[in-house]
C-alpha cells in the first residue's frame, strides 16, 4: 500500500497555444481541467496548486512562483516549500484523462526502489514526462536549491535540468494517462474521446459525483439494469424515478455507516419489486 503522499499541481503559464486562454479553467466534459486533474489526486494529504487563485471541488493550497509565468521548474520551486510528505505527485493541470490509479502507480513504483530520487511516466513514444510524475520531496528540494544557487533564478530555466540530477526509475502507461492539451485540437480530441460510446457513461457518473461531492462507488450495470426492469416491467417513467429513489434509499443508509452495499443492495429490492410486477402484468395478460 502507498504511503501518505502530497501533491503538487502545476497551473500556470500562458497557454499561448491556445491565445492565451485559460488553460486550467477550460472544460472538458463540463469539468475543468484543474479539476479533472486534482480528482486524480483525491487521496494527497495536501494540494499545492500553483498559479492564480479560483474554484475548485476541493480545498487546496494555493502558491505562486515569482515572478509569475516563469515556467514549470519555477512552479515547483514554488510548491515544493508548501509539501510535507516525505514523498509528492507532481502534476500539470492539463491532463483530461488523468485517473487516481496512474498516480498511485508512479508512487507505489517509488516506494519499491529506496535509491531512486523520482518515478518518471513515460508516454508512448517513450518519452520521460518529468510532469506526470512521483518525487522524494528531499531530492526535489536539493536539485532546486542547486539549480537556484548555479543560475540565480529558476525563471525560465528547461525543466531538464532537474531530472539531470536524479536517480529514475521509469512507469509505462497507456497513452492516455499522459495525454495533454496544448492546443484546440488537444481539447477537441479530448472532449470527442469522453464523448463516445464506451466512455460517456463513466464519465458522466464521475462528473455527476465530482459536482456532487460525493465519493460512493457507483455499479452502473447494475443501476442500468434496474432502469430497463422499471421501465420494461412497469412503465418508462419509472426508470429515472425508481434510480432516484434507490439513491435517496442508499444515501440514507449510507449517512448510519453503510458503503457502496447500499446501492447495490437497495438496487437489488428495487429490481425484484419491478420483476415482481411484471410478472403480475404477464400473469393477468394470459388469463
Amino acid at each position: 500500500m502507498t504511503i501518505g503522499y502530497d501533491a503538487v499541481v502545476l497551473a500556470g503559464g500562458g497557454a499561448k497555444r491556445l491565445g492565451g486562454a485559460d488553460k486550467p479553467g477550460v472544460r472538458v466534459g463540463g469539468r475543468a481541467l484543474l479539476d479533472r486533474v486534482l480528482a486524480g489526486c483525491r487521496g494527497a494529504g495536501r494540494t499545492v496548486v500553483v498559479g492564480g487563485r479560483r474554484e475548485t471541488v476541493r480545498p487546496v493550497v494555493w502558491a505562486r512562483e515569482d515572478p509569475p509565468g516563469g515556467g514549470p521548474l519555477a512552479g515547483l520551486g514554488a510548491g515544493v516549500r508548501e509539501v510535507g510528505a516525505e514523498l509528492v505527485l507532481v502534476l500539470s493541470a492539463d491532463l483530461p484523462f488523468l485517473d487516481e490509479d496512474t498516480g498511485l502507480r508512479l508512487l507505489d513504483a517509488l516506494t519499491d526502489a529506496p535509491d531512486a530520487d523520482a518515478a518518471l511516466l513515460v508516454d508512448a513514444d517513450g518519452r520521460d514526462q518529468p510532469l506526470v510524475a512521483a518525487y522524494r520531496a528531499a531530492a526535489l528540494r536539493r536539485e532546486v536549491d542547486l539549480l537556484t544557487t548555479a543560475h540565480g533564478t529558476l525563471s525560465g530555466l528547461p525543466l531538464r535540468l532537474l531530472t539531470q540530477g536524479l536517480r529514475l526509475v521509469r512507469v509505462t502507461a497507456g497513452p492516455l494517462a499522459s495525454f495533454d492539451c496544448d492546443t484546440w485540437e488537444d481539447i477537441a480530441t479530448a472532449r470527442a474521446r469522453i464523448r463516445e460510446h464506451g466512455n460517456v457513461l463513466d464519465e458522466w457518473i464521475t462528473a455527476v459525483k465530482d459536482e456532487l461531492g460525493i465519493e460512493i462507488d457507483v455499479d452502473t450495470g447494475v443501476l442500468l439494469d434496474l432502469a430497463r426492469d422499471a421501465a420494461h416491467g412497469v412503465a418508462r417513467p419509472a426508470a429515472p424515478l425508481t434510480t432516484f429513489l434507490v439513491g435517496y434509499a442508499a444515501g440514507r443508509v449510507a449517512d448510519s455507516g453503510g458503503g457502496p452495499e447500499a446501492v447495490a443492495e437497495a438496487a437489488r429490492k428495487a429490481a425484484a419489486l419491478a420483476n415482481r410486477w411484471a410478472a403480475e402484468a404477464e400473469r393477468d395478460a394470459a388469463g
